[in-house]
């Protein structure tokens, strides 16, 4: 099924899959510090993982983003070129709720590992 079609028929499911997505969650979260330029904001969302956000993957989650209306793109007409991103009010309002979620997933994580042990045990011991 195309995306066209995807979003037709499921558009919400479309925006929870961008706002969910490994970078879209850690873009909006660090957007909700400050705008950032788009080197900055690569360094910033880089610092989450072992491994970096691309160039291509970080234009490519912030156009989603923008699309749906949840991040701004200034685009200061000065030499060199200056753009900054930053959230919308739509945007900081998601952005909050994924911070949410990602800070109680730190808090459980105990738990959500625990869970796991019982549940890797239970299946070897069957």
């Amino acid at each position: 099924m195309a995306v066209s079609e995807v979003e037709a028929l499921c558009p919400h499911r479309l925006v929870l899959e961008h706002l969910t997505s490994r970078w879209g969650v850690l873009v909006l979260i660090e957007l909700l510090e400050r705008s950032y330029r788009f080197s900055e904001l690569r360094r910033a969302v880089s610092r989450w993982g072992d491994r970096g956000v691309s160039e291509k993957m970080l234009t490519q989650t912030l156009q989603t983003l923008e699309r749906d209306g949840l991040v701004h793109r200034d685009a200061k007409p000065v030499i060199p070129p200056r753009v900054d991103y930053s959230l919308t009010d739509l945007g900081r309002e998601a952005a909050e709720q994924v911070r949410a979620l990602a800070q109680w997933t730190q808090r459980r994580m105990d738990d959500v590992e625990k869970a796991r042990r019982t549940y890797d045990e239970t299946r070897a011991a069957s």
